[in-house]
């Protein structure tokens, strides 16, 4: 039995040995302790499935499961047995990596809800599996020596840099990370694997120039430097090589942008060694030659009309994952250190505007990454971070991508600008590129499904929220999520989507393992997508302010016409209407009332001596006499009733003024004196300021019983007077004390060197 606290390579087990009746021991790691189980290789479902092809399709892939689920389930030095000696399980394994469907597959989307089923359940048991191979120590007891099991894995090929790009665009979506992870822990307990990522960066440089080969076009790299023989017969072209050829370069283009943009958002490590290797200017200039010329092939030439949706779509597929590979390698490059304060800051500022600088050739590239990440934002974000930003240089990117959009003869769409954090954790808004070719219009050098037919604008949803997503990405999180969840309503995931800030991995997530909203949690899982209202009639539901009067012809069918005429209406004089001043004399007795003041009220009744408003009255209520009510009111009443004195203005009065007004206006200048000298002013006199610290400090320190320093005399006479005992004392003691200041005792160590015969006296 194996020792606890002791790692698998160094443990030897016990067993015995049927052959010849008695135990052996053997290392716990051994060829002999694998168990003989034959792993059948992986076939993918078909895109037209007979029922004979799902029953095929269902009993290997369950034969398949029950093997992995087998496999699972063996403790710790059984399982690493099995994955480093058994072959056939390596096999098995390679095969889904290779085979399985990916996200745009037309296979990944079977009409058969059992097949569906059957795959998502191999798809976890092959993603468990990796995850174990991929974890050197599961418990404090089942673990193995870090150096050892970087060894194991990489010289049995247990990961290499193809498996682990595979695992990222299969397993990718939904697991970004956890498999970042353990795709950080395999390149960190195996450093060598970072070596073998620099090779096959110019695999994948190689890729486009093949691309660019089979399309017919010339690239400068890889362009030949000898000229063509006349008897050689033409380059094979997009338009003249046969259907399966260009489907399978479509494919081929978009299996690699879709698994290197999956590689590079889950492990962003791995950016600057494409970075090293000058991956951008090379994708730039990728795009500017092959995607205009298979987007005119595909658009022109006479291909079925699903294998064109299809190709069309790949292609916009591997449209979009390039303009994202170049943001996510400038974001990690260049964007983060300097927004993260590294040191060679300068550095990263102008290889980013020199990056961007190159795309000024690459017109289109340029428009469509424009479009998608506006270069606008990140100069901004620049300028914050960097103060010393070159303006010239930044006008000038700025300049050129406007002429890059003129001369595409496109109109930039005004999208809201995204904040600074957008670009540490990818806030933009995806947009869908995969417009139909039949809204194409020939004259557009990017052809259709470009940049113009991003979605990135906020739209409401079915509930009328606001919706971040657009159209098309809600619908593919929905068809996502029901994949997986195939019992839950529309309704009820649009619901869960709102309230997750449409992330479709949280809501998976809080569904399964029920931690969803009180809100969602008593809602029914099986609601249906709700309907949309059919919007009203314009002219049944509009309101205005001319409604029901006598000409409202929407809800009247006859009108008085005599009142209805064009021009001047017959009969009528000019001359009279304006005479007319009828609506004058209306008026006038409106403004009559404002002609009469009456200061005083008089109240109705006998005005006579016993009977007048002075007379007391036995029926007065006395109840309020003693409230002063408005007693303590700041305006009396007397101040309330007269009126305020007339006042000439400054610029009606004259020069000379009459003795009564001479003694007012010296009342006035005494009354401004003394409240100027009572004014408190806002900002003291420095120097009284000064004056009372040093009273309020020299107080302290006699309360402290500190003494002043003694008066220095080291300042002395003038010299050849000769220098009184204290001055030469306190000077002797200056030079002595130099040591301790910013000297650093030099005058001591030049007497040192002087002593020794260092320096000649």
């Amino acid at each position: 039995m194996a020792c606890a606290r002791v790692p698998l390579d160094e443990q030897h087990v016990t067993e015995p040995c049927a052959a010849q009746d008695r135990e052996r021991t053997l290392p716990a790691l051994h060829p002999q302790r694998k168990e003989e189980r034959c792993f059948l290789l992986y076939a993918p479902p078909l895109e037209e499935e007979s029922p004979a092809q799902v029953e095929e399709f269902l009993e290997n892939s369950q034969f398949i499961c029950e093997d992995l689920e087998w496999l699972l389930a063996l403790p710790h030095d059984k399982f690493w047995c099995q994955v480093v000696f058994d072959e056939s399980l390596q096999r098995c394994l390679d095969s889904y990596l290779r085979l399985a469907p990916r996200g745009i597959d037309p296979s990944s989307l079977s009409s058969s809800p059992a097949v569906m089923a059957m795959q998502r359940t191999l798809h976890r048991s092959v993603f468990m599996v990796f995850l174990r191979m991929a974890t050197h120590k599961e418990s404090k007891e089942n673990f193995i020596t870090p150096d050892v099991f970087a060894e194991i894995i990489y010289d049995n090929f247990l990961f290499d840099i193809p498996k682990i790009l595979d695992l990222c665009v299969l397993f990718g979506k939904g697991n970004a990370q956890l498999l970042h992870k353990m795709i950080e822990n395999i390149f960190h307990q195996q450093p060598s694997y970072y070596s073998d990522l620099n090779e096959i960066v110019p695999s994948v440089i190689q890729v486009f120039n093949t691309v660019l080969e089979k399309c017919g076009l010339q690239s400068e790299e890889s362009g030949a430097t000898e000229p063509l023989k006349l008897n050689t017969h033409s380059r094979v072209t997009t338009m003249t090589m046969t259907e399966e050829d260009l489907s399978d370069v479509v494919l081929y283009l978009c299996d690699t942008c879709s698994t290197l943009h999956s590689f590079l958002d889950i492990f962003p490590e791995a950016c600057s060694t494409f970075h090293q290797h000058g991956f951008l200017s090379r994708v730039s200039s990728f795009y500017e030659m092959a995607v205009p010329d298979l987007e005119k092939a595909i658009r022109k030439r006479n291909l079925d009309k699903c294998l064109q949706q299809d190709l069309w779509t790949r292609v916009s597929h591997s449209r979009r994952r390039m303009v994202d590979i170049t943001h996510l390698l400038l974001q990690h490059t260049c964007l983060q250190p300097i927004l993260e304060g590294s040191e060679n800051t300068a550095a990263f500022v102008d290889d980013f505007l020199q990056i961007l600088t190159a795309f000024l050739q690459e017109k289109r590239f340029l428009v469509d990454y424009d479009e998608q990440y506006p270069v606008a934002d990140d100069i901004s974000l620049l300028q914050q971070a960097f103060p010393h930003l070159d303006e010239t240089r930044t006008l000038y990117l700025l300049r050129g991508v406007d002429s890059a959009w003129n001369s595409l003869g496109k109109k930039r769409p005004q999208l809201a600008t995204t904040s600074a954090a957008n670009h540490g954790g990818e806030a933009q808004s995806k947009a869908c590129w995969d417009t139909a070719p039949a809204h194409t219009e020939p004259g557009l050098g990017a052809g259709l499904g470009g940049a113009e037919a991003l979605a990135g604008v906020p739209q409401e949803g079915a509930n009328g929220a606001a919706c971040t997503v657009s159209v098309g990405e809600l619908e593919s999180l929905l068809s996502h999520i029901k994949d997986l969840l195939p019992d839950l309503g529309e309704g009820f995931l649009m619901a869960c989507l709102e309230e997750y800030g449409y992330d479709g991995e949280l809501v998976i997530n809080n569904i399964l393992e029920d931690k969803l909203a009180p809100a969602l949690a008593r809602r029914d899982r099986a609601e249906p997508r709700p309907t949309k209202e059919a919007l009203p009639a314009l002219l049944s539901s509009r309101s205005n302010v001319f409604d029901d009067d006598e000409f409202d012809v929407f809800n009247r069918d006859r009108l008085d016409m005599t009142r209805v005429w064009r021009g001047r209406k017959q009969g009528e004089s000019v001359h009279d209407m304006l005479n007319d001043k009828q609506h004058i004399n209306d008026q006038r007795s409106r403004y009559r009332a404002y002609e009469t003041v009456v200061d005083e009220v008089l109240v109705d009744g006998d005005q006579s001596g016993d009977h007048g408003l002075d007379d007391y009255d036995d029926e007065y209520d006395d109840t309020y006499d003693l409230n002063q009510v408005g007693a303590n009111d700041l305006d009396e009443d007397h101040e309330l009733l007269n009126r305020r004195p007339f006042t000439t203005p400054q610029v009606l009065r004259t020069a000379k003024r009459s003795p009564e007004e001479e003694d007012e206006y010296e009342d006035q200048d005494e009354e401004e004196k003394d409240a100027a000298v009572k004014r408190d002013h806002f900002l003291q006199d420095p120097a009284v300021l000064r004056e009372r610290a040093e009273a309020r400090r020299r107080e302290m320190q006699s309360r402290r019983g500190h003494r002043p320093p003694p008066a220095s005399h080291v300042l002395g006479g003038p010299k050849g007077r000769g220098q009184t005992q204290e001055t030469v004392l306190d000077r002797r003691r200056k030079e002595m004390s130099k040591s301790r200041g910013a000297n650093h005792n030099r005058r001591f160590m030049a007497d040192r060197k002087r002593n020794k015969g260092m320096i000649p006296s």
